[in-house]
């Protein structure tokens, strides 16, 4: 590597031509960069203290360790952000200047020949900056003053326009401006492909500054190191299609999201988002993605691609299909997406019928609604999505999806009918985050002709006004306000009108029989609603009660056989026939009354926790052990499955025995003493018991 200090626009003038490489992530800058270097770069202008203003490097790949002017064009490894953003500005103030000079080289025809062109070649040799795709052509018609193509870089465009606009405005300001971009330095820095590594460099370079993306250190990390053939011909052939499926503005969004859901669908396991690179990394150098070589993982990864932007994106062809993937987004569970992803690609694949993923889809979204109404915590549900797969039974598939969903413990339920109905009659569902899907679901359900639920507003049939009109409080009677706090915006008070202003709070008969009112309503959700003769908690209890039948059929439970759930049922696994008995300090008068305390509390965490007596220790699992006793002669020493530094013990009574090799699993011991203790260590138990069953992340 050589690093030298450099003039901007001596560098640029010097340099033949800047090629970004194909596996660059696209030109990113928003206005809050462009409007941080215009700053700066007037404030240089205008402080003659100032005699330089540094704003970065620019690091570019050569054969050999030579000067910027002697060399042919160069690939640009970090820089590419500032390199750009400087040539729109200096075409914006080329078009503003003319064949004025308000200060020596900075005229329209100087600024264009020195730094934007290369006036003498042909072809893209004649231009000192090449982006990738988009990118690359609007830029050069912004540089050549012709129309921008129809499929426009949005950041190119947007950022030009800025510089144009500020131009303008401070058009007096010229001369400043001219000179703040004299005095702008940066760091040259070449490197020698053959003696540096330019991905661990371009990793360290961008380590600062506007943050890459997981998606963009991905790419990079796939195509960087391959011939340039090669690395061409995996770009076009599978990166570029992804980033035009997922559109200029969702890949920069989305695509980190499905690479993280892509992983737990390959690995089992769940990475942090910040982590999916190295996640990633550690899943391409395991034995089995290394065998299948990098042309067949770039296939592999743009396969997924298209079926998430099918799912999450609304690119699915199928109309049907594409209704049920919509229901589902508008949920925002993106936890899902591992689930669905793998039955996606087995849909694809022709191993799963379409009428079965369909069946899937819409149990995946029965499930997560029915929670949702029923006020389950979601922090689990992202495990219980990442290892779906584990259960699938591909021959008889379906069914497999729907004894999982029907075997899911406690914490994890799919709510029966029942607790479903009892809950959603009594549910606040109008400050429901999704309240637009569930009453569309409902209306729409069955229904061949869809009805545009998004053109009405919903309606309380019960007004929400605290001063309820005299004919409303006699229709309720003299416990109205009661009624009214408790059914106001539940289930059986709820619906969906265009005719809300007329509605107002006007008594229910005049709702009922006015123009355009409940009588003449076409909409399944005001059926009844004419022939009532008053709104009282009894009408809208009964309606509710109506509406919650309805419910379980539009978010349907699974469905099948006892004998055939029992099939699917674990096995439990053979121990070898520990007991209490064989553990001779807990048959000890000293120690026993505090061990039956102890696994009194610890069982009664929730139903899904079990007891193994093993040689040696205590087990109490859920997906697995979360905390497991040693007897001891004068206490209980035990083991919570969990990082030493995830545990909150701010006693500091908690020992970190990581590699130490201690009977029990996990990285944390504490003992247990005397029944006074007992609450504090179940606080520490609770800990382990609720990272396992939630891996601390929730849905969103």
């Amino acid at each position: 590597m050589k690093a030298t200090e450099a003039k901007l626009l001596a560098f640029l003038k010097k340099s033949t031509q800047f090629i970004i490489p194909i596996y660059q992530r696209t030109y990113s800058w928003t206005e809050k960069e462009c409007r941080q270097l215009w700053d700066d770069v007037l404030r240089a202008g205008r402080n003659d203290n100032i005699s330089v203003h540094f704003i970065g490097s620019v690091v570019y790949i050569e054969k050999g360790l030579f000067q910027v002017m002697n060399q042919p064009p160069l690939l640009v490894i970090d820089g590419q952000q500032r390199l750009t953003t400087i040539t729109l500005l200096l075409e914006a103030l080329a078009r503003q200047l003319g064949d004025t000079e308000p200060l020596d080289g900075f005229s329209a025809k100087k600024l264009r020949s020195y730094y934007l062109l290369n006036p003498l070649e042909d072809g893209d040799r004649g231009y000192k900056l090449l982006l990738t795709q988009t990118d690359k052509d609007t830029l050069l018609a912004l540089v050549q003053q012709k129309d921008l193509p129809n499929e426009q870089s949005l950041r190119v465009r947007e950022n030009f326009e800025f510089f144009e606009k500020q131009i303008m405005v401070h058009k007096d300001d010229l001369t400043l401006l001219c000179k703040g971009l004299s005095k702008l330095v940066i760091v040259d820095v070449a490197l020698n492909r053959d003696q540096d590594n330019p991905q661990l460099i371009f990793e360290s370079m961008n380590s600062t500054g506007r943050e890459l993306s997981q998606a963009d250190l991905i790419r990079n990390f796939i195509l960087m190191g391959l011939e340039p053939d090669h690395q061409t011909r995996l770009y076009q052939d599978h990166w570029r299609p992804m980033e035009v499926e997922f559109g200029q503005e969702a890949y920069g969004s989305y695509f980190d999201s499905f690479m993280r859901h892509y992983l737990t669908v390959k690995t089992g396991e769940i990475p942090n988002i910040r982590d999916v690179y190295e996640a990633f990394k550690n899943h391409v150098r395991v034995k089995d993605s290394n065998a299948a070589g990098v042309d067949q993982l770039v296939a592999d990864i743009h396969a997924y691609a298209r079926y998430f932007c099918a799912m999450a994106l609304g690119k699915e062809t199928d109309k049907v299909l594409a209704e049920a993937f919509q229901d589902l987004r508008e949920l925002k569970v993106d936890v899902a997406y591992p689930f669905l992803l793998e039955l996606y690609h087995d849909y694809q694949n022709g191993i799963l019928a379409r009428e079965h993923l369909l069946e899937a889809v819409r149990l995946t979204e029965a499930y997560v609604f029915r929670r949702a109404v029923c006020a389950i915590p979601t922090n689990s549900m992202n495990k219980t999505f990442a290892t779906f797969g584990r259960a699938f039974k591909k021959d008889r598939y379906l069914e497999s999806i729907q004894a999982h969903f029907m075997l899911l413990p406690s914490y994890r339920r799919f709510p029966k009918d029942e607790e479903f109905k009892r809950e959603i009659k009594v549910r606040d569902l109008y400050k429901f985050r999704s309240r637009s899907y569930w009453l569309r679901r409902m209306e729409n359900h069955d229904r061949k002709e869809r009805v545009p639920v998004d053109e009405y507003t919903i309606e309380h049939i019960l007004p929400q006004n605290e001063n309820l009109s005299k004919p409303w409080q006699e229709a309720l009677g003299p416990e109205w306000q009661r009624i009214q706090q408790t059914w106001l915006h539940t289930l059986g008070n709820l619906t969906l009108t265009g005719y809300n202003p007329e509605y107002s709070d006007r008594p229910f008969p005049n709702k009922r029989d006015m123009p355009g009112g409940f009588k003449e309503s076409p909409l399944k959700l005001n059926a009844g609603l004419g022939l009532a003769e008053i709104w009282d908690e009894a009408a809208i209890v009964s309606r509710a009660e109506r509406l919650a039948s309805q419910a379980v059929g539009v978010w349907k439970a699974p469905a099948i056989a006892p004998d055939i759930v029992d099939a699917y049922r674990a096995v439990p696994q053979k121990t070898d026939g520990y007991t209490i008995e064989d553990h001779h300090y807990l048959m000890a008068n000293a120690i026993r009354p505090l061990f039956e305390a102890f696994r009194s509390q610890v069982l009664a965490l929730d139903p899904v926790v079990n007891e193994e007596f093993l040689k040696l220790y205590v087990a109490y699992k859920a997906e697995t052990n979360f905390v497991d006793v040693v007897p001891q002669a004068k206490r209980l020493r035990l083991s919570l499955n969990m990082r030493f530094p995830e545990v909150y013990d701010p006693k500091g009574l908690c020992k970190d025995v990581t590699n130490l090799g201690r009977w029990g699993n996990g990285d944390v011991e504490v003992g247990l003493e005397t029944l006074d203790e007992l609450p504090y260590a179940m606080g520490l138990i609770r800990q382990a018991f609720e990272k396992q069953m939630g891996n601390g992340e929730g849905t969103e």
